[in-house]
């Protein structure tokens, strides 16, 4: 899966999105990325993974990090091209 578009699911850093640049055992390098927040408009991360948001504006997606390392990845979800445009086309959410 990598240089693809995925959801990573980590024990304790939350969910992220972007493209995936490696992966050592657990840990999961990600470029352009997206901590999920919180999301609206899909039932789960795998539903969020295929079809993206129905919500768009509902859902927290923080400002895209050039890189991030997580080091406790337990759930890796390659994401559709239609959910990649959904998810990125989330309006930025800061405070």
């Amino acid at each position: 899966m990598e240089n693809k578009y995925v959801i990573v699911r980590t024990y304790s850093a939350g969910v992220f999105a972007g493209n995936l640049e490696s992966r050592n055992g657990k840990e999961v390098v990600l470029t352009d990325a997206r901590r999920l927040w919180y999301w609206a408009g899909a039932a789960s991360l795998s539903q969020l993974a295929v079809d993206g948001t129905s919500k768009p504006k509902e859902c927290k997606f923080p400002v895209e990090l050039p890189s991030v390392i997580l080091m406790e990845a337990i759930e890796i979800i390659e994401v559709t091209s239609k959910a990649e445009k959904s998810i990125k086309a989330v309006p930025i959410w800061k405070i």
